[in-house]
């Protein structure tokens, strides 16, 4: 592990605790991500220990024989506080800390913790902060102890710093107010999408699990000059920006929020807005890190989040990226996507393919013309090059002789 940040002068040494359910889950795996999550967020795992049992303890997450377990742990590895894979209810958490005197995290916080940190936009910012409390106001009742624990470290960023003794009556008033502001900003960004369907542009939103390469791929296409780091949401914010064509046609490609195992309901309520650019998308991009073990797991997880948004009936192309950090070679393929290239955005491999498809599926929705345009109607040149994709065009003396890919609105237009 990496060494630790400080943060406020506090060094968090944490031990991670899961639960296994049943048979061949993936509580290993996802332990893992926990680990990789807690980095992000700036502490050091000092230890960790998952209980294979049937189902989560109601009361302490695990069986109370456990507890007595992590108790010694704690001890043991002059660790600050525990980390459960898994969102604690308010009696889960009042419990732990009860019994084992110290600092009790779940995956919600560390997430929450991350994207409060990353949060650049005043919208992100909104957004994050109306899910933190969203998230603290359920756990009033069992904060307990951690609320004079919270003085620095994970957890205390965002709303945190500023009050976290106040009451249910004044965290009531202020998600009332930022449900306002959101609004507002949810308005503002349904009129930049009426804009760009007027515009005709087509526009492709660029999905995926975390850290997969989302933001290197935009920044290798457009220039983007988005934050790019081998960390679990990296980058926070979206963006959106324009690309160039070999055909001399444009499209948006808007990078989205990436998506994670476990992906806490309050980010997804407050990140609604954001995470709904696939959903108004033409086509979406699913990038994948071939180079991860999980990489099948990652897949069915983003799904399930594009189902959950209710994205539906969206032409998929999924790129299977970093190929130059693969290890293995056994086959990739995704049967729900429409079409499948493998790349490395790092290196720039495959960006020639992934243009050349765009104008290909463009294309299908376009109708094929051969016409000799006579001069007084030489403007709707400019409304083929803006909405559809002009081959060539060639001054004759009937007119000018084009062959292109037009729209049916704008083939309504050529005699």
């Amino acid at each position: 592990m990496a060494d630790s940040i400080k943060i406020e002068d506090v060094e968090e040494r944490v031990i991670l605790v899961g639960v296994s359910e049943q048979d061949g889950d993936d509580a290993d795996d996802s332990l893992l991500e926990l680990a990789e999550l807690v980095k992000t967020a700036g502490a050091t795992v000092v230890g960790s220990l998952i209980q294979r049992r049937e189902k989560i303890h109601p009361g302490t997450y695990v069986g109370t024989g456990k507890v007595a377990e992590i108790a010694q742990l704690v001890e043991s590895t002059g660790a600050t506080g525990i980390v459960c894979d898994d969102e604690l209810s308010p009696a889960q958490l009042k419990n732990l800390e009860q019994y084992l005197d110290t600092k009790v995290m779940d995956r919600t916080l560390i997430i929450l913790d991350i994207f409060a940190a990353r949060a650049a936009t005043s919208e992100g910012k909104i957004q994050v902060e109306l899910a933190q409390l969203k998230y603290r106001l359920s756990r009033l009742s069992g904060l307990g102890k951690s609320m004079s624990r919270l003085g620095g470290g994970i957890g205390t960023r965002g709303p945190g710093e500023k009050k976290l003794e106040i009451d249910r009556r004044l965290i009531n008033d202020r998600i009332a107010q930022l449900r306002r502001e959101l609004k507002e900003v949810q308005q503002h960004r349904q009129i930049i999408r009426s804009r760009r369907e007027k515009n005709n542009m087509p526009v492709i939103a660029i999905v995926g699990y975390t850290n997969a390469g989302k933001s290197t791929l935009l920044n290798h296409l457009t220039d983007a000059d988005v934050l790019e780091e081998d960390k679990l949401f990296a980058t926070l914010d979206p963006t959106t920006r324009i690309l160039d064509l070999p055909g001399k046609q444009q499209v948006l490609l808007t990078d989205t929020v990436g998506f994670i195992r476990k992906l806490p309901h309050h980010l997804i309520e407050a990140f609604k807005s954001t995470l709904e650019e696939a959903k108004y998308a033409d086509i979406i991009f699913h990038v994948v890190d071939a180079s991860n073990p999980q990489r099948e797991k990652q897949m069915h997880i983003t799904y399930e989040t594009l189902d959950d948004l209710g994205v539906k009936d969206k032409k998929i192309v999924t790129l299977f990226n970093k190929q130059d950090a693969r290890t293995d070679d056994e086959p990739l393929h995704d049967f729900r996507a429409d079409h499948v290239l493998c790349i490395s955005a790092a290196r720039d491999e495959g960006f020639d393919d992934i243009k050349a498809l765009i104008e290909e599926m463009l294309r299908e929705d376009k109708i094929y013309i051969e016409r000799v345009l006579s001069y007084d109607k030489a403007g709707i040149i400019q409304l083929i090059r803006k909405q559809g994709e002009l081959v060539s065009e060639e001054y004759v003396p009937e007119g000018i002789a084009i062959k292109a890919y037009v729209p049916m609105e704008v083939y309504g237009k050529i005699d």
